[in-house]
């Protein structure tokens, strides 16, 4: 296997507040390949949106990375300038952002809100990228695209909205896509379908996506391995099957075992104790500690190291043999 597409190497993140900083991102490493699919995984606030926004440039203005590297095709999007991260964005990599309401221009057309990615990164002259939007337009899913090119975002449902986004993230087709939560706020049933689109448009293109959500079967049904993040840390990495088979993390585990299951029905949903706390000093121990039931002295002290457990499974947790055997 040759170079990986992205690698984010000890990228640390914080915000400032005015009472204090929260400390968002402590150390996270991770890489994706080509035509590869990656899911990370985790409560609002784990620190998922900001791993990917911050190194592709899109942070918010209290927000400083203190450290890290973010390798895209051996260029460091860290040491760019703002022109040079525009340029890839949108063309290299695209991203489908959480709330396509807000995230569309309310009084631009469909049509030329797809096109403009087109026309801004010079893809495609102007007759060129009209076509390109149409057939993009009838690729997703959009009936009679002549006609709704020159409707308005209001115009459409959810999850025609969602479609959309899809669209313009594809327009000048990226290497790499980034889709945070994109199937939140949609129903069930239009959330397999969003899905199953992503699914066949990665397929047709060979293309990588990271898929940020907080549903674990959103994760564990389109992509190829699974991240679990907490506290601005990776608390378990593995390849998907492996994952749902072998999960060693007593926070991946609680996560699996809050959520209704199909075909098990009567099962008792356990939810999590405790709830996620913003981090305002520098992690001393495991950041999970304060909810887990087999925490001890050592994890409120020392952080726990993402090291192998087994083959293709990297776990950050003191206690991992004495959890799987536990809960086995």
């Amino acid at each position: 296997m040759g170079e990986p597409l992205l690698s984010i190497d000890n990228l640390h993140v914080k915000f400032a507040r005015s009472e204090d900083e929260v400390y968002a991102v402590n150390g996270v490493s991770f890489s994706i390949n080509e035509n590869e699919t990656l899911g990370i995984v985790g409560e609002s606030g784990s620190g998922k949106s900001v791993t990917l926004m911050s190194s592709i440039g899109l942070l918010k203005e209290n927000g400083t990375i203190t450290a890290g590297t973010a390798n895209f095709q051996g260029r460091d999007l860290l040491k760019m300038h703002r022109k040079q991260l525009e340029d890839i964005r949108g063309r290299d990599i695209g991203v489908i952002f959480q709330d396509p309401m807000t995230s569309l221009n309310p009084v631009m057309r469909i049509g030329d809100q797809i096109m403009e990615a087109m026309l801004t990164h010079h893809y495609a002259g102007r007759r060129e990228a009209y076509d390109r939007t149409l057939q993009l337009m009838h690729e997703i899913g959009i009936p009679d695209p002549k006609t709704r090119f020159r409707s308005y975002p209001h115009e459409f449902s959810g999850g025609m909205r969602q479609r959309i986004m899809i669209a313009i993230a594809l327009a000048c087709e990226p290497q790499l896509l980034i889709a945070d939560e994109p199937t939140t706020a949609l129903d069930v049933t239009v959330q397999m379908q969003i899905l199953a689109l992503l699914q066949d448009l990665r397929r047709q293109r060979g293309m990588s996506v990271v898929m940020v959500t907080h549903d674990f079967g959103v994760a564990t049904n389109f992509c190829d391995k699974i991240i679990v993040m907490y506290g601005g840390r990776i608390m378990e990495v593995a390849e998907t099957d492996h994952f749902i088979r072998e999960t060693a993390h007593p926070y991946s585990i609680g996560l699996k075992r809050s959520i209704i299951e199909i075909g098990h029905k009567g099962k008792e949903i356990l939810p999590i104790p405790g709830a996620t706390a913003a981090i305002t000093e520098e992690p001393a121990g495991c950041p999970f500690a304060p909810r887990c039931t087999y925490a001890s002295a050592r994890c409120l002290q020392e952080v726990p190291e993402l090291r192998p457990f087994g083959t293709d499974h990297q776990i950050a947790c003191h206690h991992a043999e004495e959890v799987v055997s536990l809960v086995r």
